[in-house]
């Protein structure tokens, strides 16, 4: 099971929600408070995590939010949203469309997991992209960072005067990166963009907060990835033959190895120029296909 969630200050005013040890679900939010007024950056995925979620955002800001920022549609950062009726729900476009398209999808994947009475509640205010969030005097700028990297719906919420990023999915740490439903060459892009932003502290969308050396990591993955599926195509194997027969070095360390295949087919996708990037793949195949990879049922402790 994953380890008890614990609040980070990272800047006056600034916390992070961390959820170890950050695998499937296991997501980290945010929450910003100054002069009486507070913001989330994103939720939880089950009802029970996100009530626990409530608690502490309560108890730090001593009262609701009164505005949420959802970073993307996957619903380990979005299920949670009913749980903050007082809240208006903020997102880009693409993601109160996919909230809605989606519904209840990702818990289909994990049927044992106990999800709760979920009401699909979709941001209701949504931007193109950028806007800013003013929590009290905390500036937030909320950047929509696409086309395609971790997903096509990507926003970052970024607090210049406090050196702060909250990345969504778009950087993990300690965890491995998962491009299947955006880009491996757009992730590498958002990940140089992110690095411009000047950011001291980076609260990633699963794992520890940490540094800007974090982009390190995450680029060096995609990077291997994507010379990975370069050579896989031109010797002729299967995204699930290459991966078997992939020896992952350093990156065997990090949590959820098994996303090397769906990133793979990703990878072959671009490698091919046969679709546009962010272009639909079968998330139900490939999750089936990991799971056969993996050898067992994936590990999701949400």
């Amino acid at each position: 099971m994953g380890g008890e969630p614990g609040v980070v200050e990272v800047a006056d005013g600034v916390h992070a929600y961390v959820q170890p040890e950050g695998g499937w679900c296991l997501n980290n939010a945010g929450i910003i408070s100054h002069r009486g007024s507070s913001a989330l950056v994103d939720t939880a995925a089950t009802e029970e995590r996100a009530r626990r979620l409530r608690e502490a955002a309560v108890r730090v800001a001593g009262r609701a939010p009164r505005a949420l920022v959802n970073t993307h549609f996957h619903g380990d950062h979005t299920y949670g949203n009913f749980i903050f009726p007082e809240a208006l729900t903020i997102g880009h476009e693409r993601t109160r469309a996919m909230v809605r398209a989606a519904g209840l999808h990702m818990a289909g994947l994990w049927p044992d997991v106990c999800w709760g009475d979920i009401e699909v509640r979709p941001p209701e205010l949504t931007f193109r992209d950028r806007t800013t969030l003013h929590v009290g005097e905390v500036r937030a700028e909320l950047i929509h960072i696409g086309p395609a990297a971790h997903t096509t719906d990507d926003t970052v919420v970024w607090l210049p005067d406090q050196g702060v990023l909250f990345t969504g999915d778009l950087v993990m740490n300690g965890v491995t990166p998962f491009c299947v439903m955006g880009s491996v060459a757009g992730s590498l892009r958002a990940l140089e963009r992110l690095r411009g932003l000047g950011a001291t502290t980076v609260v990633p969308g699963h794992g520890p907060v940490a540094g800007p050396e974090v982009f390190d990591v995450n680029e060096g993955y995609l990077r291997w990835v994507r010379q990975l599926a370069r050579e896989g195509l031109a010797a002729g194997v299967s995204p699930l033959e290459l991966a078997r027969g992939t020896d992952l070095g350093p990156y065997g360390e990090l949590l959820d190895p098994e996303r090397l295949l769906p990133n793979l087919h990703r990878g072959y996708v671009e490698a091919e120029g046969r679709l546009p990037e962010g272009s639909p793949l079968d998330v139900g195949a490939l999750f089936e296909e990991m799971t056969a990879f993996h050898g067992r049922p994936l590990a999701c402790h949400a």
